[in-house]
């Protein structure tokens, strides 16, 4: 007996995730598991179960939302203790949405977290096509391990990641040849290809930035700015002059907006309430010294803009139920495959496992170090931060150096 998109949807808006399941071939659950995260108790309530795969749903948060992405992410870090294997479904107190999170863990690479979000404005058809392809036929029963069960859950929950990551960097491809043909003022190839990428890399930072409203409150901030620039353009050759959006708009924006922590008036009137960002990333680059005459046709950033604007672009690495999603792990993927094949350009990607390494021990450490010698007191052996420690148990303890503990201590008594 096949799942219908029909029954799918009515199981999905009626938030009634056990009788969906036990149609999908699950055995049922009811195992109930409470755990604390950040001093707030969480109910996991099992609603399937197959060869050790559980499907668990997680309770509201006390004000009845669903947990921000850090709570989850802690929720199913002590899930994982309790049980190896699992799908965890998130929902609000009003059931207005879901979320479905799966972790992916695959040898030699970074963990994923692959979530996917359905709210009730919303047709459910990807979660349709994500859940069709974990349904079990009784005959399956006596042959279904583990080890199969969370391969077909990961192929067909993790899938949509890599079909969207692979399909937005083909085309991002093209549309960076493209963007090559509308640079003016750069005469060496391998400088202009540098400097398109340079350029594509900023704006799709802003890109992430203007979709949380950081730029002037506007999740529309380039494009309405592009089209303000084509009317002034338009006025202006009346009267003889010429407006670029490129160097009247954009390199004010990069170097004196994102790049300056003030702004004189006439610069704030022009860009409005931006966000100052120390990166580098919008410092003047050696390419705009080297060459002054730059100069980049608008036509290009329409058509830039209109690629991106197919996509939704998310700042967490969840991915939503839209089917083009961007986050930071598709740009890691693009910064892999293709600025490392621009070696020769200087252009290098460093990877998740890297910059993890470099955050928790050198960023992590001179936090600490900068701390101590602003706050020498608060690091005495009376002062709160020790105590603070004293009173936290293992909570600032690395998983691996608990077992190693407590294994040591077994050892000795």
């Amino acid at each position: 007996m096949s799942l219908t998109r029909t029954d799918f949807s009515n199981y999905i808006k009626a938030f009634n995730f056990r009788e969906l399941f036990n149609f999908m071939g699950w055995d049922n659950d009811k195992t109930i598991q409470p755990i604390v995260v950040d001093n707030e108790i969480f109910t996991l309530q099992a609603v399937g179960e197959k060869s050790g795969f559980k499907i668990l749903l997680c309770n509201p948060q006390s004000n009845g939302l669903l947990p921000n992405y850090s709570t989850r992410k802690k929720i199913e870090t002590k899930v994982t203790k309790l049980f190896q294997e699992h799908l965890i479904i998130f929902f609000d107190n009003n059931k207005t949405e879901q979320i479905w999170q799966l972790v992916v863990r695959q040898s030699g690479k970074p963990t994923k977290v692959t979530e996917t979000r359905w709210r009730n404005t919303q047709d459910p058809e990807l979660l349709y096509q994500r859940a069709a392809g974990i349904f079990f036929e009784l005959d399956e029963e006596d042959k279904i391990t583990i080890v199969d069960v969370k391969s077909r859950v990961g192929q067909n929950f993790h899938q949509n990641n890599e079909k969207i990551t692979k399909q937005f960097y083909d085309n991002f491809k093209k549309e960076h040849r493209a963007f090559l043909q509308f640079i003016q003022g750069i005469s060496d190839e391998t400088n202009k290809d540098w400097y398109a990428s340079l350029m594509l890399n900023r704006l799709m930072f802003c890109y992430f930035i203007q979709k949380k409203g950081f730029l002037d409150n506007n999740k529309n901030y380039l494009r309405d700015k592009l089209e303000a620039s084509t009317l002034r353009q338009a006025q202006g050759a009346k009267a003889q002059k010429f407006f670029s959006f490129y160097r009247d708009f954009l390199l004010v924006l990069f170097h004196k907006g994102l790049n300056e922590p003030t702004q004189n008036w006439d610069i704030k009137i022009e860009i409005g309430k931006i966000p100052y960002l120390n990166g580098g990333l919008f410092d003047e680059h050696e390419l705009e010294r080297a060459y002054t005459n730059i100069d980049i046709e608008d036509t290009a950033f329409k058509r830039l803009f209109d690629f991106f604007d197919q996509y939704e672009w998310h700042l967490d690495t969840s991915v939503t139920a839209t089917g083009k999603d961007i986050n930071p792990d598709v740009i890691g993927y693009i910064f892999e495959k293709y600025i490392n094949d621009r070696a020769n350009m200087g252009a290098y990607y460093t990877k998740e496992d890297i910059t993890d390494y470099i955050s928790k021990n050198c960023i992590l450490p001179f936090l600490f170090d900068e701390t101590k010698r602003n706050y020498p007191k608060g690091f005495n052996a009376d002062g709160d931060l020790w105590q603070m420690v004293k009173t936290s148990g293992d909570r600032y303890i690395y998983d691996a150096v608990k077992k190693r503990s407590r294994r040591t201590f077994a050892n000795r008594h």
